[in-house]
């Protein structure tokens, strides 16, 4: 049993119910404490207790940041394992990187006027790639500070920017920053799909680092500016600039080259062209990046922000995007497949498309709405058929239709010169007479605009005044397939019926092809094969295509042409066609209307140009009485006046070697006597090497081609028109 216990008695330690609850201490910690044998355990101060404690805690917190960071060392250990093994995972499947390379840029084809100036660029990018030097440095500036300010500094990956893209898309709680950079985009760009998926951002990290280690920073950033999207379908800073502000890349200012860069954090949404507003309030933003780093100064930015907001219409603009869209379709047949980027030089006379835009506008902005008239063509060529203008409708935006080339409309009268041509080459000439009275071919009776007849008349007033009866029997004269030949020699390529009804041009033709049968009356007699394109190159200069019209065959008689040159000015200076004489140029053309006014045409030429206009609606809606002598002829003077402006004035071929005047039908004057003078006219050679009163280099006939007099009795020269007019 055990001991009473005493007050003074020592207690010995007891294993038979385990541990004493009685603290013990050892000899060693007696000696420590330098006492042989305390009675009882003495009690701590308070503030010792205190410190013990916070020293207690102190530790436990340590321990635990200790755990944290060892745990955090331990995932982030696995995490690199598991980065690096999804890295390998997905690179294993790509090919490998000696095979990489940079894919061809889509090719371009850049369309220039025949002084060279840019009309359009067609393409899978819109524009030409440039080079880092070609473009306005406010861009790629403009750029780097949106996009990746530090992209003269990192790797390809930015880890800055990516921690900073984080950290704000978790303080907004949505995705409000990207951290990609302008490699990262390029690579995407370059190489890969749209998809977000973990694969391919893999291989975008990777992709990345290659283009970092096989090219510099500028070929990266210039490869970038030539590829990025911008809206509105241009790829490229030089199809946006042209696309947005009509100018070329090396002359964006500040404020234009702010607004492209703010366009690529969403090029559809802030485009311009869908939300000009928008697009503004985003270039601003650009510009306060721009001047917080220092590459603008504080008066740059006050320009910038004070220039005029940019608008552009939702779709390409400018009548030349006919032009282009012509060259475009005929292009692969030149030259095959496009895979490289190429020139094409066309015939087109800059100036001319602009006046000939202006022109056709002016009249149906003006007279349109009153005349139930919405939509017109204009074509232009020269002698050789060199297309100098083309205006395909009324507003390239709003309808990419050509009426110039692909609509096909009944000419009306605009068809009989091919009537009378083959008339002429039949032995008649521009004296000979006709009855002007009712006719009645099968069940078909013609009957003239006015519904008046005038008895006996000249083929040459017959055609002044656009009568229908005459027209119909010459037709019948000389055969319907006799008239379908001659127009097909002439340049008529479309279907035409060979019926009586050809007299008055109920076959439908385009206009270029009409404009281009006029230009054998105004060069004397050779064909003007309407074209567009002069030449194609490559973008290094090799030539891939060049025209060979500047040796056209002839394909009427010269003396034919000088008869109806005669017949044509007539048209022009007393007939239909009044409203279309110009000042000082002596010019030639004929009207055509159409029934109930659905289509009205007037096709006319000097020695300088033939260019033909048309008028009507695309759903064949009749118009409130426009006829070819009205709006078309109007139009036709207000651009013919202008494209001869400052021109010294050419005479139309009107002489050379005529056969005798064959006189069938009641004449004035003596005939005889007019026939031995027309045999005595000396025929003067056309000269195909002379250049065009416009200087542009196309071949036309000089002033006096054609031009055969005799001496009268006042000492001065008689021409054949004096002749054959009465003079």
């Amino acid at each position: 049993m055990a001991r009473k216990k005493t007050t003074r008695s020592r207690i010995e330690p007891s294993f038979e119910g385990g541990r004493s609850k009685a603290p013990s201490r050892t000899i060693a910690d007696e000696r420590v404490a330098g006492k042989s044998a305390p009675s009882a355990r003495r009690k701590k101060p308070a503030s010792k207790a205190r410190k013990s404690k916070a020293r207690t805690s102190r530790g436990r917190i340590s321990g635990a940041l200790r755990g944290m960071i060892y745990w955090c060392c331990v995932l982030a250990i696995w995490g690199g394992i598991a980065i690096a093994g999804v890295v390998a995972f997905y690179g294993a499947r790509m090919p490998s990187a000696a095979t990489w390379s940079i894919p061809d840029r889509p090719p371009n084809v850049k369309i220039v006027s025949v002084s060279g100036k840019i009309m359009a660029n067609r393409g899978a990018t819109g524009g030409e790639a440039l080079l880092l030097g070609d473009m306005s440095p406010y861009v790629p500036q403009a750029v780097i500070a949106i996009e990746d300010r530090r992209f003269y500094s990192h790797f390809g990956i930015d880890p800055i920017g990516l921690t900073r893209a984080m950290l704000s898309n978790l303080t907004a709680g949505r995705l409000v920053q990207g951290g990609s950079t302008l490699t990262q985009q390029l690579a995407k760009n370059l190489f890969l799909s749209p998809e977000r998926t973990v694969e391919r951002k893999v291989q975008e990290v990777l992709l990345s680092l290659w283009l970092e280690h096989r090219f510099s920073k500028d070929q990266i950033l210039e490869m970038y500016l030539n590829r990025v999207y911008f809206g509105s379908g241009a790829y490229g800073v030089e199809a946006a600039s042209r696309r947005y502000f009509h100018k070329p890349a090396r002359d964006v200012s500040l404020a234009e080259a702010a607004l492209l860069a703010g366009l690529l954090k969403a090029p559809s949404r802030l485009s311009p062209a869908r939300d000009p507003k928008a697009a503004e309030d985003r270039a601003q933003v650009v510009l306060a990046a721009m001047r917080e780093q220092g590459v603008v100064t504080d008066s740059e930015i006050t320009t910038a922000l004070t220039s005029p907001q940019v608008r552009a219409k939702s779709y390409w603009t400018g009548a030349e995007n006919y032009v282009a869209d012509l060259v475009m379709l005929q292009l692969p047949d030149l030259v095959g497949a496009i895979t490289e980027d190429l020139v094409v030089d066309t015939t087109i006379d800059f100036n001319l498309q602009r006046e000939a835009e202006k022109a056709l506008r002016a009249t149906l902005n003006e007279s349109g709405a009153k005349f139930n008239v919405s939509q017109g063509a204009l074509v232009s060529i020269d002698g050789t058929g060199a297309v100098r203008a083309l205006i395909g409708g009324r507003e390239y935006a709003t309808s990419q239709f050509d009426r110039a080339t692909d609509a096909l409309r009944q000419p009306g009268s605009a068809f009989k010169p091919f009537v009378y041509t083959a008339a002429l080459e039949q032995g008649r000439t521009p004296l000979s007479v006709r009855n002007d009275a009712p006719v009645r071919i099968g069940k078909w009776t013609p009957e003239n605009y006015d519904g008046k007849y005038r008895g006996q008349v000249t083929l040459s007033e017959a055609l002044a005044h656009s009568l229908n009866t005459v027209a119909a029997q010459l037709v019948m004269e000389v055969g319907p397939q006799t008239v379908v030949k001659t127009a097909r020699r002439l340049g008529i390529e479309a279907p035409l019926q060979a019926n009586a009804s050809i007299a008055l041009g109920t076959s439908e033709v385009s206009l270029i092809e009409l404009t281009g049968a006029y230009a054998p009356f105004m060069n004397g007699g050779y064909k003007a094969t309407p074209h567009v394109i002069r030449r194609v190159s490559t973008h290094d200069g090799k030539v891939l295509y060049e025209n060979t019209y500047d040796n056209p065959p002839r394909v009427i008689d010269p003396a034919v042409a000088a008869m109806m040159n005669q017949m044509l000015v007539r048209v022009v200076e007393e007939g239909t066609g009044h409203n279309a004489r110009l000042e000082n140029w002596p010019a030639a053309g004929k009207t055509g209307t159409t029934q109930s006014y659905r289509d009205a045409l007037f096709v006319g030429y000097t020695a300088n140009l033939a260019t033909g206009v048309w008028f009507g609606n695309d759903d064949g809606k009749p118009m409130k009485k426009v006829t070819g002598g009205g709006l078309p002829a109007q139009t036709w003077k207000q651009f013919m006046q202008a494209a001869h402006a400052g021109l010294a004035p050419v005479r139309l071929p009107l002489g050379g070697p005529v056969p005798p005047v064959a006189i069938d039908g009641p004449q004035s004057g003596d005939g005889d006597a007019m026939t031995d003078l027309v045999r005595d006219l000396a025929p003067v050679p056309v000269s195909r090497d002379a250049t065009s009163a416009t200087g542009q280099g196309f071949p036309t006939p000089p002033a006096d081609v054609g031009v055969a007099s005799a001496p009268n009795g006042n000492g001065k020269r008689t021409t054949l028109l004096d002749i054959l007019m009465g003079n």
